[in-house]
């Protein structure tokens, strides 16, 4: 596989996440360990289809119990997050947050050997953190309503993504499937901790056809596809290009009626899109 192909492939995860935020919030009012537990369990299904017809489920037996500790603390931590926050937050603005990710993916991807970051890398970065900001500082709710630590978690989402996605490029050697038991564990985990600190509740007709929607793409298929760019793809490139996920999760919910459209919310959009477009331009330009 060239590193073209891969840097494609790794892109396709970008598509399906655009439909994260509006899935999520179509299963409110499922509560955030219980949709995590629920959705995992789905995307470790297509993980077991993945190992069959790529036949590499025997591979699984081969991989360190380290490796599985790392992707389940990144699968888990990231989601866990990331469904608090837009239980929390208005969903937009903090789904904008979390998809810092990316430029974060782009700065740390320097720290990596045979990478480097360069001046549109960094003027990007704090475009995008502008972008943030004046969500942030904007504010949308009085402090007390769960808004600011809507947000607070969206920002840990995008160091916990980040973090994740640049480390699995130490561990090139993995295979892909090792997802597959990442996705489970994650689901074992958050039902475990559902149980001792949330109550059940029975999702609607609406919400499980958006918790197979979420298993099946953003948070199934996404996961190997993104593997297989991260280790094997530009790392630096998916990285910026990723910011088409914010734009386009972005203009879904507007679309769908589940977020105002407001001039803070197209101004931090605008400032995260550009300075995405910045940093794809000197990973581009990489020699």
């Amino acid at each position: 596989m060239t590193r073209r192909t891969a840097t494609l492939i790794g892109f396709s995860a970008v598509l399906l996440w655009a439909l994260l935020a509006l899935f999520t919030v179509a299963t409110d009012p499922v509560p955030p360990f219980q949709l995590t537990a629920l959705t995992f369990a789905v995307g470790a299904g297509v993980g077991l289809v993945w190992g069959v017809m790529t036949g590499t489920l025997d591979q699984l037996r081969h991989v360190p119990v380290s490796i599985y500790l790392l992707g389940t603390f990144g699968l888990f931590g990231y989601h866990a997050l990331y469904f608090s926050a837009l239980r929390l937050a208005p969903p937009a603005e903090a789904g904008l947050i979390a998809y810092l990710w990316p430029l974060l993916i782009v700065l740390f991807s320097g720290l990596l050997p045979g990478e480097r970051l360069r001046r549109g890398h960094v003027a990007g970065a704090l475009l995008g953190f502008s972008g943030a900001a004046l969500i942030i500082g904007a504010g949308r709710g009085e402090p007390g309503t769960g808004a600011f630590v809507g947000y607070a978690l969206a920002l840990l989402c995008a160091l916990f993504w980040s973090g994740y996605s640049v480390t699995s490029r130490r561990f090139g050697t993995v295979p892909t499937v090792s997802v597959t038991v990442f996705c489970a564990a994650t689901a074992v985990l958050s039902l475990g901790v559902h149980m001792a600190a949330e109550d059940w509740v029975t999702p609607t007709a609406t919400a499980w056809v958006a918790i197979a929607g979420l298993g099946l793409g953003p948070v199934g298929l996404a996961f190997f596809v993104w593997d297989v760019g991260m280790k094997r793809g530009d790392i630096q490139l998916l990285g910026a290009a990723s910011y088409a996920a914010p734009l386009l999760s972005t203009l879904v919910l507007v679309a769908a009626g589940m977020s105002p459209a407001t001039w803070t919310l197209a101004t931090a959009t605008a400032l995260i899109a550009i300075g995405a477009a910045l940093a794809a331009r000197a990973s581009a330009a990489k020699g």
